[in-house]
Formats: structure tokens, C-alpha cells, sequence
């Protein structure tokens, strides 16, 4: 831990002198505060204009940061190093290049996905010190487009895991309420959203690891359809699954990076929701709730239908037994040959099995029962291709038709079935009175859409009676994502907003 404390203490010095360079050229709170609360595309289209420079916002963003390092967000955040990015930013401009459409835009990025200028940890200690050569794919897109890494967030390690209870580097905190999970495995960049020390962030989703911090911490969150980004030079679990994915304050936000990732940049009309069809599955995603999950669901639901949306019952027979064999199978398994694959293609010095000897005792724990030979729910080559080769593919075809046959433009249903538990509070939660598994009841309701390989979008719905967040989850046909973000804008204004948190 020592190389990390130093590097978060530099962070720390370098932060404050930066803020009393600001107090000294005349800046204050409520010009600093108006900053953290600019969009992705306010900023960018202000510093594009030269109404605000990218060293006076990257200063702005990275005292937050100092502000909140409580929440723990990063795992290395460099600010000289930021402040050298966005003053050559600042140059370009000056010098009459073309802004592009990040331009100036500090981009946190999860832990996961390969840096040149930062260590790639993926959380685990074993990579504590891995560099890798080139920037991965999504990041050299984003800096094309003019962006700028803020930072590397803080995540469960080896993305194995829905709380973000790092062992390694520290616990990521929920900024709704410092005691509680922020959710995973994407915590880091999800806190940092919400906490405002930027307004979009890359997370990584493999059964809802951009989803579900997005819900717990009431932000944004896409899941896109599978493929549709490279996940090269990220730290894998599935090939079958893994994607990259953003996570933001605001949908339009979401496009942006959409946009400068994939190439696919119509405009979004965020059309009227009147007439538009919603289908509801309610014998799996709406049973046992959580009964303020549940209220908060009605009451956005109701908001929907206020503004024209017809939400339709609907059925999709099977998908639970689909899932009880496909989701874990193809993971535990996979897990094996990918993350070797990787430490060995990008130099990370390390064997797949030292990187496991060296793990935290909870991760070394996981993969002992349910990925490594000899465990109790090791993923043997004949389940595994019945699961990939039968299984998997009807699931698939199972949304297909479910979109063609029922006509909806996407399905909805509540993203988790309770809002976010205590840090530690990680084998069992109470649903009413009754335990429950802790995977069943954060993961049951979003597996589905990342195995089906279908765009999911997570979009804050209200907050319960204690001011957590509870958000509601949005899928549609496979291939679908600007019609789903196009969707998103509209959706976004009938929900309306919810508080920011009150960490300050």
C-alpha cells in the first residue's frame, strides 16, 4: 500500500496548491461549485469556444477530487500530470485546431482498462506496478476526441464482484452514504459521477458492472449491445460478455461518448414518449422487492405513463431457467484462459496462477469454489459448451423474439431489487422481513440483459425514504443503442432528477 499512499498523498499536495493558486487569481466557491455541475457537453462545448480554459476546469474537477478523496474513487489520480494534458488542450485551441467532440475533457477511467500513462491494476495486487504499452482501444477513441484520463478509479478487484469491498486498495464509498457500497464491479467511476469529480466516466459491465453502481449511486449508466465498443486491452472475464461501457449524469452525456467510441453519431431526437410501447415482464423482474424499491418503481412508472407511455404486460417464458445456465458457466470458465491470455499478450510479467496466489483472500476464495479445478462449482468443458453452444443462443433468440413478437421499443423493470446495502453486508440482505442472497437480490434483475448481449440503460428513478437511489433499467433489441439513447433523452426528462448526493 505504500506506493499508493504516495501517490494519492502527491495527488493530495498537488490539488491544494492548485486551489490556492484559484483563491489567489479571485475564484470562488460558487464559481467552483457551478463548474463540478457542468455536463460533459457544457464543458466541452465552453472550452471549445474558449469560455473556459481546460486548466481552469481540470483544476475545478481535481480539488473536488482532493475534497472527496474520503470516497476513495481512485486508485492513481496524477494531477500534474492532468494539468499538463489539458494546458496543451489549451494550446491547441489557441492555435487554431479543431476541436474534437471531448475536447478538454477530464475522463475518469475504471482500473481495468489499459492506460500508457497510468498503471493498469484491475484492482488486484499483482498488477499494483503493470504498465501497459498502449493505451486500449476506447481510450486511444476518447483522447482522439479529445479527452483527457482524469485518473484510474478504484473497482472490485478482478471485476469479480457487485460491492467494490477492495481489499487491496480500500473500499470505494457510496456518496449518498459513506457506509454503503457503491456497487461493482464499476464503484470507483460511479462514485466519482455522482460525486460530481466529473460528469462521464468509462466502467466495464460483464453481469452488470456498469449497471449496478450506476443504480446504487443514481447516475447513468450504458450498457451498450454487446461488441459494440473493443474490449481490447481491458482485464478480462468473458469474452462472450465483457463491454465497456459509459457512465454519466445526464443521457445526452451517454450519446457523447457513444458517439466518439463507436463512430455512430446521428443525432438524437428525444422525441415524445405518446404512444410508445413498454413491455413489463412482471413474474420475474417485478416479484420480491424490496418495498421501497418498489414504491419508487411504481411512482416512476406512473411519471411514464403521465407522459403518454403505454407500459404492456408482457411474458418471457424460460428466461430464468436460461440464465441458471449460461450466466455463471460461461464466466467461471472463461475467466481461465482469458485473463492469461491478457497477462501474457500485454507484458504483465505475471502467470494467471501467481496474479491468483496473490489475490485477496476473498478473490482467491471465489476462485478456489467456482473457477480453479477441484472446486465445488468448477465449470467442466461439457457444461461449458452446453451452456455456450445451446443455451446461450437460445437465450438470444428468446429476446429476438420476445422484441418482435411483442412490439415494444425496450422492456423496463426496477434495476435491483433493493437499494444499496452496508459496506460488509455481502452474504444475505433482508426483502422484507425474509434473507436473501446477496447475488440474488443486486443481481437478478440485470444478468439478463448483459448475457442476452442487449443494450441496457440504468437511469435514476427516485430516492427511498432513507435518500438512496433507486433507478429503473431500460432494454432493448440487440443492435438498438441510438434508438435506446435517442429513447433515453425522453425518458430522462419524464423521470425528472433526484437530489444530488449531500457529500460535499
Amino acid at each position: 500500500m505504500r506506493r499508493r499512499s504516495f501517490v494519492l498523498g502527491a495527488a493530495a499536495a498537488t490539488t491544494v496548491a492548485a486551489a490556492r493558486g484559484l483563491t489567489a487569481a479571485g475564484s470562488n466557491q460558487t464559481q467552483m461549485s457551478h463548474l463540478i455541475e457542468l455536463s460533459a457537453a457544457e464543458a466541452v462545448a465552453q472550452m471549445s469556444r474558449g469560455e473556459l480554459t481546460a486548466e481552469r476546469y481540470a483544476e475545478a474537477l481535481l480539488e473536488r477530487c482532493h475534497n472527496a478523496r474520503e470516497l476513495n474513487a481512485f486508485i492513481t489520480i496524477e494531477p500534474q500530470r492532468v494539468l499538463e494534458d489539458a494546458r496543451a488542450r489549451d494550446r491547441e485551441r489557441r492555435a487554431g485546431a479543431k476541436s474534437g467532440p471531448l475536447f478538454g475533457l477530464p475522463i475518469p477511467v475504471k482500473d481495468s482498462v489499459n492506460t500508457r500513462d497510468y498503471p493498469t491494476t484491475g484492482g488486484t495486487p499483482a498488477l499494483r506496478d503493470f504498465r501497459p504499452k498502449d493505451d486500449a482501444p476506447v481510450v486511444a477513441a476518447l483522447k482522439a476526441a479529445g479527452a483527457i484520463v482524469l485518473g484510474k478509479t478504484n473497482l472490485h478487484e478482478l471485476s469479480y464482484g457487485w460491492t467494490s469491498n477492495n481489499l487491496a486498495y480500500g473500499a470505494v464509498r457510496n456518496p449518498y452514504d459513506p457506509a454503503r457500497i457503491p456497487g461493482g464491479s464499476s464503484g470507483g467511476t460511479a462514485a466519482a459521477i455522482a460525486a460530481r469529480l466529473a460528469p462521464l466516466g468509462v466502467a466495464e459491465d460483464t453481469e452488470g458492472s456498469i449497471r449496478v453502481p450506476a443504480a446504487f449511486c443514481g447516475i447513468a449508466g450504458f450498457r451498450p449491445s454487446s461488441r459494440r465498443y473493443s474490449t481490447e486491452g481491458c482485464v478480462p472475464i468473458s469474452p462472450l460478455f465483457d463491454q465497456v461501457g459509459p457512465h454519466a449524469r445526464a443521457v445526452a452525456d451517454l450519446a457523447l461518448f457513444d458517439a466518439a467510441v463507436s463512430g455512430d453519431a446521428p443525432a438524437l431526437a428525444a422525441d415524445s414518449l405518446r404512444g410508445l410501447r413498454l413491455g413489463m415482464v412482471r413474474d420475474y423482474w417485478f416479484t420480491d422487492l424490496d418495498s421501497e424499491v418498489e414504491r419508487i418503481t411504481d411512482l416512476a412508472l406512473g411519471r411514464l405513463k403521465d407522459a403518454g407511455a403505454e407500459l404492456i404486460d408482457t411474458q418471457l417464458p424460460g428466461v430464468a431457467r436460461l440464465i441458471d445456465l449460461t450466466t455463471d458457466q460461461v464466466q467461471n470458465h472463461d475467466i481461465r484462459t482469458a485473463l492469461a491470455r491478457y497477462l501474457k499478450d500485454y507484458g504483465a510479467g505475471v502467470t494467471f496462477d501467481q496474479l491468483i496466489a496473490r489475490a485477496s483472500p476473498d478473490i482467491q476464495s471465489i476462485f478456489r469454489s467456482d473457477v480453479l479445478p477441484g472446486g465445488a462449482n468448477f465449470v467442466s468443458e461439457s457444461v461449458y459448451t452446453a451452456a455456450r453452444d445451446r443455451y446461450l443462443p437460445e437465450l438470444r433468440r428468446l429476446y429476438q423474439d420476445y422484441f418482435t413478437r411483442s412490439g415494444v421499443a425496450a422492456m423496463v423493470f426496477p434495476a435491483i431489487r433493493v437499494a444499496a446495502p452496508l459496506i460488509g453486508e455481502a452474504t444475505t440482505i433482508k426483502i422484507r422481513g425474509r434473507p436473501v442472497p446477496f447475488e440474488s437480490a443486486v443481481a437478478r434483475n440485470i444478468a439478463p440483459g448483459s448475457t442476452a448481449g442487449v443494450p441496457g440503460l440504468v437511469l435514476p428513478a427516485g430516492l427511498t425514504a432513507a435518500g438512496l437511489p433507486v433507478a429503473l433499467e431500460f432494454d432493448a433489441p440487440a443492435g438498438g443503442d441510438r434508438a435506446l439513447l435517442a429513447l433515453g433523452a425522453a425518458l430522462e426528462r419524464a423521470l425528472g432528477t433526484i437530489a444530488a448526493p449531500h457529500f460535499r
